[in-house]
């Protein structure tokens, strides 16, 4: 007898609308099967901000549409903030988005979810860097931030390149679980400078390392176990850059409406300050089960 095992609602207006926002909302809810162990629902929002004319964010997510692709591949949240100017900005984050939600469903199922990420951002890395060198005599500049965030199972994946975050929220605390590729944040790690000099450099939004600025890009992954109730924020610095830890774990708090935090965290940002596009996704982990290995498959614990 056939049984729903999903109840998905999305809504989108035209990413490429006159006001360069868009809104998408969706909440999968894994259902009474033995295999589904993940329970998720998000919501994601970007907007155009208070000075620029166009938006060079870009949003993407995966969701698995069976119980095996639970089990094999899991969720995937991607955002980009593209840099370069108007059309390569754009191009670039849309294109490296693209490439990992293309490739995220073709890829070998049960491949480790670290790795699986970092061979997606390589490919979407040279893809915009041959895209950059093709415009024309002497190509162009054209490049982008991402950062990617997997679930499977009880695990969170987080990979990133650039100055987008993905901050946890948890227990009434916000953490940011990634560090900005940026020059001072470099100088800062190598113990050139102090935490104040980083803080007050002229340079705090030049990048150390971006996708497509050359033909190989470091990528920097971690592993994190999730909890029932743990949120997740992916954001662009158009929200970071103006928005607190503490006012994200206080709009994103546990029970919160997703579609209204995100709009919130949105309206925060353009009141503080608005010179940048700002983009947000939230992510909340409404129910999750431990899980172990034996003979390379998982299991419940119980």
């Amino acid at each position: 007898m056939a049984r729903p095992l999903f109840r998905s609602e999305i809504k989108m207006t035209n990413r490429h609308a006159a006001s360069a926002s868009y809104l998408s909302t969706a909440a999968v809810h894994g259902a009474a099967h033995d295999n589904s162990m993940l329970e998720l629902e998000f919501a994601e929002l970007s907007d155009v901000g208070l000075v620029r004319d166009h938006n060079e964010d870009f949003l993407g997510h995966v969701l698995p549409s069976n119980p095996e692709q639970i089990r094999d591949r899991g969720w995937l949240f991607v955002l980009a903030d593209g840099v370069g100017g108007h059309d390569c900005g754009e191009v670039a984050s849309r294109l490296a988005v693209e490439t990992l939600t293309a490739g995220f469903p073709k890829t070998t199922p049960g491949d480790p979810m670290s790795g699986l990420l970092q061979k997606l951002i390589q490919r979407a890395n040279l893809r915009v860097y041959e895209r950059g060198m093709d415009t024309g005599p002497g190509g162009r500049s054209m490049a982008t931030t991402i950062v990617a965030c997997a679930f499977r199972f009880d695990r969170a994946v987080v990979a990133h390149v650039g100055d987008s975050r993905c901050y946890l929220v948890r227990q009434g605390y916000a953490t940011s679980l990634t560090r900005d590729h940026t020059i001072p944040n470099e100088q800062l790690r190598m113990g050139l400078i102090s935490t104040r000099e980083a803080a007050a450099s002229q340079t705090s939004n030049v990048l150390s390392r971006s996708v497509g600025s050359g033909m190989i890009v470091n990528v920097e992954t971690g592993e994190h176990q999730i909890f029932g109730g743990d949120v997740f924020l992916l954001c662009s610095d158009g929200l970071h850059n103006s928005v607190q830890p503490d006012d994200i774990a206080r709009i994103a708090r546990e029970g919160s409406n997703l579609r209204e935090a995100a709009a919130e965290l949105i309206a925060l940002a353009k009141q503080r300050d608005g010179g940048d596009n700002i983009s947000v996704q939230l992510i909340r982990v409404r129910g999750v089960e431990r899980v172990g290995m034996y003979r390379g498959r998982h299991y419940k614990l119980r």
